[in-house]
């Protein structure tokens, strides 16, 4: 509300949270589950949602602004943090294998172990 204030917008809040959850959670639909993972970096409360079926380990990551193919979201807005976001891809992201299928928030998806080995932004 405050974002669509500078720009001479006004929004009605937002409805009260139906759910809270933490990193460890999992949300079940169906013949799937969603595992939850803390990302922050891009923004303090950002996470990724790890989907497959029930009882295995998901393969897809959808990711938001934490990571792009080639690139990872911006930490120069309020609350961002570069070293952390590093910290969230490389400590979070990675160790769910190279398999993996990243789905970012736009742009075109990645594998996880070819994008760690030729985005920039993640180079040693």
């Amino acid at each position: 509300m405050q974002q669509a204030a500078l720009f001479g917008f006004r929004l009605d809040p937002p409805p009260p949270v139906d759910l809270f959850y933490e990193g460890a959670d999992r949300l079940a639909f169906g013949g799937h589950q969603v595992r939850v993972h803390h990302t922050p970096g891009h923004t303090p409360g950002g996470v990724c949602l790890q989907v497959g079926p029930s009882g295995e380990a998901g393969r897809q990551l959808f990711v938001g602004d934490t990571l792009f193919a080639g690139s990872i979201g911006r930490t120069d807005l309020p609350g961002g943090s570069y070293d952390t976001l590093i910290r969230s891809i490389t400590q979070v992201l990675f160790p769910l294998g190279d398999g993996a299928e990243v789905y970012p928030g736009h742009g075109q998806d990645a594998r996880s172990a070819t994008n760690g080995r030729t985005n920039p932004f993640l180079q040693p």
